[in-house]
């Protein structure tokens, strides 16, 4: 048994891990990459492994770095299954035909306006390509068995994070290893906390916040705050979020802050079809939340549903006060972009952010303190205030990892750090080897280890 690290090191985008186990060829996640433009070439080149020899993926959730490559896997020949948990089934039956139109959309914006080097502009995959792939998938409950050949099989298990999110567990003669998919937090808003006190003979652990620990903060009151002052002085609140698990948090706060009477009257939208869409999945599945039948429809009371493009466009030419949450959550690309143009110059804006921005994002280098930003192949000008919701994200943070790693009775093998920046993988593996004692390695992209 051997493990390859395609994507998701060095990074916290392109997740993809090539599981070997005799004849057998098994890929954990399959993620777009996303940040530096080097990165995202990635996305354009041959996948290292011919996707006709894959025996099947597995899938920890539905956040686009985790399963945005799939359509240009099955166009490309895999034709085998893809496990995942039935809330990720129903997420990514939104997440990639959306995905996939705001690639086609950017394509032929790109083309009418002139604005990219390529002569034509093209979708990374289409629409047609994502619906495609969905009849691969293959939904399986929390901890039941797939059986993958040769007396390998496979379990998911709860992740927290996210709907549907799991951790992705492999065992079988030669050993076990356990995937941690992205973890949870303990005491998240919304979901509950990532099972503990599993077990394996290797780890394969995110580290998006392995050198950093979250505020002790209540996000409420700070969101209060940057919603209040930024209506008495008539602005907009943006609010760049990912459509899955954060917009909802989003949502389920300001009904929250509005009904107490902590913030002022004032016009919420959500402008964003793939988080309508996935606002509705919640109420599909209360085990996997803390929310409440009634607080699940405060997810949709409290806020105006955006879906069309001349709705969108129409939200640039209203005048404030008012808030607007559009994905994506780094503004690397969707409706939020269209929104950025048309506000980031009026120091009367708010721009919040809520999670992590990875490096070579919109959303890095606005929190770094850019005075413009490249937009459509032209810089705007950046003079709003612009904050950050640290406290909201749905990471478990290098606290909460390492408490997390404490729940397991006997350490691993190894443990392989990804999904990190590298100086956020390096931290963690430091702790990790400082504190528990454990034997820890950041492996290199395309480096292949064997399991003994």
């Amino acid at each position: 048994m051997d493990l390859q690290f395609l994507g998701g090191t060095g990074t916290v985008s392109g997740s993809k891990y090539l599981l070997r186990s005799g004849l057998h060829q098994i890929l954990i996640d399959c993620g777009l990459f996303q940040g530096y433009k080097q990165l995202r070439l990635r996305n354009w080149a041959p996948l290292p492994v011919d996707p006709h020899t894959l025996d099947g993926v597995i899938l920890t959730h539905a956040h686009i770095d985790h399963s945005g490559y799939l359509p240009l896997l099955v166009r490309n020949g895999f034709s085998g299954k893809i496990w995942c948990t039935r809330a990720t089934l129903e997420l990514c039956r939104v997440l990639l035909p959306d995905s996939a139109r705001l690639q086609e959309e950017e394509a032929e914006y790109a083309n009418r306006r002139g604005f990219s080097k390529h002569k034509p502009a093209l979708p990374l995959y289409t629409e047609a390509d994502a619906q495609r792939c969905l009849k691969h998938f293959s939904p399986i409950d929390y901890r039941r068995d797939i059986d993958l050949g040769q007396g390998v099989i496979a379990q998911l298990l709860p992740a927290g994070h996210l709907l549907g999110a799991a951790m992705v567990k492999v065992h079988g003669p030669q050993g076990s290893v356990l995937f941690s998919g992205d973890l949870g937090r303990p005491n998240d808003v919304v979901m509950k906390p990532p099972v503990t006190r599993e077990e394996a003979n290797y780890l394969v652990l995110e580290s998006t916040y392995g050198n950093r620990s979250h505020p002790d903060e209540d996000p409420s009151t700070k969101l209060a705050d940057v919603i209040t002052r930024t209506v008495k002085r008539k602005g907009v609140v943006i609010i760049p979020s990912f459509a899955v698990g954060r917009a909802q948090a989003l949502l389920y706060l300001i009904a929250r802050l509005h009904a107490a009477g902590r913030i002022p009257d004032v016009p919420v939208f959500l402008n964003s079809p793939m988080a309508v869409d996935a606002t509705a999945i919640y109420r599909n599945h209360p085990d996997e939340h803390r929310l409440s039948a009634a607080e699940c429809g405060w997810l949709s009371e409290n806020a105006t549903f955006v879906r069309g493009i001349e709705e969108s466009k129409a939200l640039n030419a209203r005048r404030g006060p008012m808030v607007i949450i559009a994905g994506s959550g780094m503004a690397t690309g969707g409706r939020v972009v269209h929104h950025l143009k048309a506000f980031a110059g009026n120091p009367r804006t708010s721009i919040l952010f809520t999670g992590y921005q990875a490096g070579g994002t919109r959303g890095a280098s606005i929190m770094a303190g850019a005075d413009k930003i490249k937009i459509h192949g032209a810089y705007i000008p950046v003079r709003a205030e612009v904050a950050m919701l640290d406290s909201l994200s749905a990471h478990a943070d290098a606290d909460e990892i390492l408490g997390w790693l404490k729940t397991i009775a006997s350490s691993p093998r190894k443990t392989f750090i990804v999904h990190g920046e590298p100086l956020a993988a390096d931290a963690l593996r430091l702790r990790i080897a400082e504190e528990l004692g454990w034997d820890v390695m950041v492996p290199e992209h395309m480096e292949r280890v064997k399991l003994a």
